[in-house]
């Protein structure tokens, strides 16, 4: 088996999407998909050719396996998942109103995933990644949640894996104070950093996508890529940095955007593409996670991605 370059860790749910946009109460059917941002960006790294694997905790029940069999079937190794009875597996519902808005509700209160702790990661799997992919809603979940994610940088910086940090701040799971104290020491020592500008403003003191990206990199960050929504991204490295158009698409459901940008940023670092291609990966990768419900579903095997950046590349020139 080959080596496994990106090991995401974290928690990943069974979200139920409506097939009517309305409020939950009058909605009478569902689809049952994965979410979770640590394997979204895994699945959509495996969708673009490289290997990834997730670590976690599921319970043992039907939803654990259904989260551990979807994640399988997209190419990611779930082979360090651990199967619990110290809590159920977490579940959400999606609420879209008329005007294509998204609404999320958690039902993850003392999940498995919540009770993983560091005696549970097995570190010599972790040794072969080129790069750990975490998200700052792990540490949101639990103390030992925390922890892990603490121990996960250190391993890191001792083992010379590139660490790639998402904070995905969470308001609905901790006080901005709460975020800001966890948070804002990991985001500058992370490698990678894929951020958005808001959480500029909390965690940096700057809503400023240039300002946000020369103090990272001065802290020592080798990539920087923060997600504007509607008006695209900025990414930057020591050499360059660039304003990312956004890729027009027709928007259906915004959740996972973030996640796909991840995706496609970080294979654009795994093949040693400039910032800007980075950049343009990325964006790609977001326009079609919204463009299609559920966070995955729409993400692009390689064949169809690079016919689409080939596409956009003739139509610059």
């Amino acid at each position: 088996m080959r080596d496994i370059e990106v090991i995401t860790i974290g928690e990943s749910l069974v979200a139920f999407v409506p097939n009517a946009h309305t409020k939950l109460r009058y909605v009478q059917q569902f689809s049952k998909v994965v979410a979770g941002a640590e394997s979204n960006v895994a699945v959509g790294l495996s969708k673009l050719g490289h290997s990834t694997g997730w670590m976690s905790k599921v319970g043992s029940d039907e939803f654990g396996q259904f989260i551990i069999r979807e994640l399988r079937a997209e190419g990611v190794d779930t082979s360090h998942v651990l199967i619990s009875d110290e809590g159920p597996s977490g579940i959400m519902f999606k609420q879209f109103s008329a005007n294509l808005a998204s609404q999320v509700f958690y039902y993850r209160k003392g999940s498995a995933a919540s009770t993983l702790k560091v005696s549970d990661l097995d570190w010599e799997y972790l040794k072969q990644a080129k790069v750990l992919h975490l998200s700052g809603i792990t540490p949101a979940l639990s103390a030992s949640c925390k922890d892990v994610v603490y121990e996960l940088f250190s391993f890191a910086k001792q083992q010379g894996i590139l660490i790639s940090f998402d904070p995905n701040i969470r308001r609905k799971l901790w006080s901005e104070a709460e975020a800001k104290q966890v948070l804002a020491p990991l985001l500058v020592q992370a490698d990678i950093v894929l951020m958005g500008e808001d959480e500029g403003e909390l965690l940096l003191g700057s809503g400023d996508s240039h300002r946000i990206a020369a103090m990272l990199l001065r802290k020592g960050a080798k990539a920087v890529g923060i997600k504007r929504g509607g008006q695209g991204a900025y990414v930057a490295d020591a050499t360059a940095s660039f304003d990312i158009p956004i890729y027009p698409v027709k928007v259906v459901d915004t959740i996972g955007a973030g996640d796909a940008f991840n995706a496609g940023f970080l294979a654009g670092i795994l093949e040693g593409k400039p910032i800007k291609e980075c950049g343009r990966m990325g964006s790609l990768m977001g326009a079609l996670a919204v463009s299609s419900y559920g966070d995955t579903e729409g993400l692009p095997d390689r064949k169809a991605f690079d016919d689409m950046m080939q596409n956009e590349k003739e139509i610059e020139r």
